[in-house]
């Protein structure tokens, strides 16, 4: 049966496309189909052509795809949606999110757009589609525009050998390691993190190019690297930085080898988390502290650009400490990087964009989030430090580590849940400011606390999701019991709202 146009348009996932790819799952049909691929890909030609004013059989677009076992065949309906369209349609193998964008930058390849198949970290059934052109990801309109036209044309059959082939992760990784001699300019140029012992964690994703890649033709020694082979079943840990046990993976090998450093990718390397000799953890506030330090010397005086889930501790660190600028703004990694070009427009220097979650993205790359250009300047940094005789911590120890950090995710009840949310938000807001509570200025997200007494220290922010039902509420004590006194004072302003599921406070 064919897919409706009603179940084409559920595959949106804000700026990309998702959905169930893998049968099998009690609860979960299949919705991502080939049909739908195929469909998908073939509106992107159209839609693409008439952006870049190329006639559609002129336009060179590249297809590529994680470790997902669903990748094969969606790959095949998305060359074949594209050659049917009469494109010249390249298939890229395994590749990265980044090196997706990156084949529209390379001379070498110099496509129009690009397609990447991936589903991030998400489990071992799901997929979908992120798509790019020379301006970068696509955003939610546009996706919204390419799926309405999706639903109005057919699958077509196509000559799948008429498409060509580019080997994309070795020019990319070519492009990685140039960086990191440059950036290094040790007196052995082309080994310049000889000396440096890397560990470097995949989750079986499409990361593992990086060891043989990029850090052993640098020298590097990456003895205890792990779960670097794609499978997309993903037999060791969720490929998520965010992850505990892929955190407590990486921190084991890190520590057990004695390295240096730990990096960890998520599936299609568009994000990374770091670990420190010491198994001290360099992710959420950490990571984005991290970037910004080693970024502070090139760009003084600069606007970082966060989510809106970060610490006080983080704004103290970079305002303060690195004399930089905190912008905490919404959540999703493209509302933050299309703030942060929206302040350099604006004539704000704005080098970093970057998330709690490691989607990271800086202005001297394209401002693509790219998990593995982070590794870059990490490893850039690591190595400068070892020349001055330092650990590459030294960028971050006066940032005040983190004590407690809780997430809780209440259900709104009924219809038309945004507006009762935004209800819920105001009052919670007037409440708060009754009773004497710090609300923090310029919140582009919701409702934020902070608590700065003795009594009780940390903060919390009370937000709605942009899709779903839900109100999320984030919070961070600094002391035992912080965090308890945080769930309390929000139960107390939340009262009375009987379409709020308040049950999640209660555990």
């Amino acid at each position: 049966m064919s897919i409706s146009r009603e179940n084409i348009l559920k595959l949106q996932n804000g700026s990309d496309v998702r959905g169930v790819a893998v049968g099998g799952v009690e609860g979960q049909p299949v919705t991502l189909t080939g049909e739908a691929a195929n469909r998908i890909a073939a509106a992107f030609a159209r839609w693409l052509s008439k952006k870049s004013g190329k006639p559609i059989h002129e336009l060179k677009i590249g297809v590529g795809h994680d470790s997902r076992i669903s990748a094969p065949a969606l790959g095949r309906e998305v060359l074949a949606g594209l050659l049917a369209q009469g494109v010249g349609a390249y298939d890229c193998g395994l590749a990265s999110t980044p090196s997706m964008f990156m084949s529209i930058v390379f001379p070498e390849t110099a496509f129009d757009g690009s397609i990447m198949i991936t589903a991030s970290h998400l489990p071992y059934n799901r997929n979908g589609l992120k798509f790019f052109t020379p301006d970068g990801g696509l955003e939610k309109a546009d996706i919204t525009a390419l799926l309405e036209t999706a639903a109005l044309l057919s699958a077509q059959d196509a000559d799948l050998s008429a498409a060509g082939k580019a080997d994309l992760i070795p020019l990319y990784a070519k492009s990685l390691c140039e960086k990191i001699r440059l950036g290094v300019n040790a007196q052995d140029y082309d080994h310049p993190l000889a000396g440096l012992k890397i560990v470097v964690d995949a989750g079986n994703g499409a990361g593992g190019f990086f060891v043989e890649q990029v850090l052993a033709p640098l020298g590097a020694d990456t003895t205890g690297s792990q779960f670097l082979e794609p499978d997309g079943m993903f037999p060791n840990h969720i490929p998520n930085p965010e992850n505990k046990a892929a955190m407590d993976a990486i921190r084991h090998a890190t520590v057990s080898n004695h390295a240096d450093l730990g990096i960890i990718f998520d599936t299609d390397v568009d994000r990374m988390s770091a670990v420190l000799h010491d198994g001290t953890e360099v992710c959420r506030d950490a990571i984005i502290a991290m970037m910004a330090a080693i970024l502070a010397k090139d760009y003084p005086g600069s606007t970082i650009v966060t989510d809106s889930v970060t610490s006080d501790k983080l704004t103290d660190f970079l305002e303060n400490t690195l004399r930089l600028r905190h912008h905490r703004f919404k959540r999703g990694y493209k509302n933050v990087i299309n703030e942060s070009k929206r302040l350099n427009d604006a004539g704000t220097v704005s080098p970093l964009a970057i998330e709690t979650s490691g989607h990271g993205a800086l202005s001297e790359n394209y401002f693509l989030d790219d998990g593995a250009y982070l590794a870059v300047k990490l490893l850039i940094a690591a190595a400068n430090a070892r020349k001055q005789g330092k650990q590459v911590d030294s960028l971050i120890e006066k940032l005040p580590r983190q004590f407690e950090c809780r997430e809780y995710r209440m259900n709104l009840l009924g219809e038309n849940f945004k507006a009762y949310g935004q209800e819920v938000l105001k009052v919670f807001e007037g409440r708060a400011k009754a009773a004497g509570y710090t609300v923090a200025p310029n919140s582009y997200e919701g409702v934020r606390l902070s608590f700065t007494g003795t009594e009780t220290q940390g903060w919390m922010l009370l937000r709605l999701s942009l899709h779903d039902p839900l109100m999320p509420l984030n919070l961070e004590g600094n002391r035992p019991g912080d965090c308890d006194r945080i769930v309390t004072i929000a139960k107390e302003l939340l009262t009375g709202f009987d379409r709020l599921d308040l049950s999640p406070l209660a555990k």
